[in-house]
């Protein structure tokens, strides 16, 4: 998937994968809809960090999904 794309589309696709990943029970509540492709950039950042790493620990759920809380649109 070509993520260098500004779309929502992409977005969606990282937001999937992020809750995926993050295996988020309130996933329901992160809708790729939620999201501005004006915080493409800041969404691409999360997704990277989550994928590249193996393990996360709780506190690092715990402050990535704030920080996705923070971007979503108001």
């Amino acid at each position: 998937m070509d993520l260098s794309q500004k779309s929502a589309e992409n977005i969606e696709y990282m937001i999937e994968q992020i809750k995926t990943k993050l295996r988020m029970a309130s996933g329901a509540a992160m809708n790729a809809s939620a999201f501005s492709v004006d915080q493409y950039e800041d969404i691409r950042d999360v997704y990277e960090l989550v994928m590249n790493k193996s393990n996360l620990s709780i506190s690092e759920v715990e402050a990535l999904v704030s920080e996705l809380g923070r971007l979503r649109s108001k």
